[in-house]
């Protein structure tokens, strides 16, 4: 077993703390687009903006990504793509806790 000295644990966690706040940026990076009513998916699962049923909305579903209060926000069920958080969809699943 070779043994690591100072300098070179420095150089193996800094690389390491770059590497994941890079694909951390890079991850948020690819939900750039918002849904459209008009995509395939969406339309297949009557994604709609603005949700007419009571509770239900993007923001406490349970494949929603991000932070709370976001406008729009990842999901799971479209990727690459940010969701309204007054939205809903039939994948709709309420979020635990």
């Amino acid at each position: 077993m070779k043994s690591v000295n100072r300098r070179d644990f420095m150089k193996i966690t800094g690389s390491t703390l770059i590497g994941l706040t890079l694909g951390g940026v890079a991850l948020r990076a690819q939900a750039q687009e918002q849904l459209s009513a008009d995509d395939a998916t969406a339309k297949a699962l009557n994604y709609t903006p603005a949700s007419t049923v009571d509770g239900a909305k993007c923001s406490n579903c349970m494949y929603v990504q991000g932070a709370d209060g976001e406008p729009h926000r990842p999901c799971n069920i479209f990727p690459g793509k940010l969701v309204n958080a007054n939205g809903w969809c039939s994948a709709w699943v309420k979020k635990p806790g």
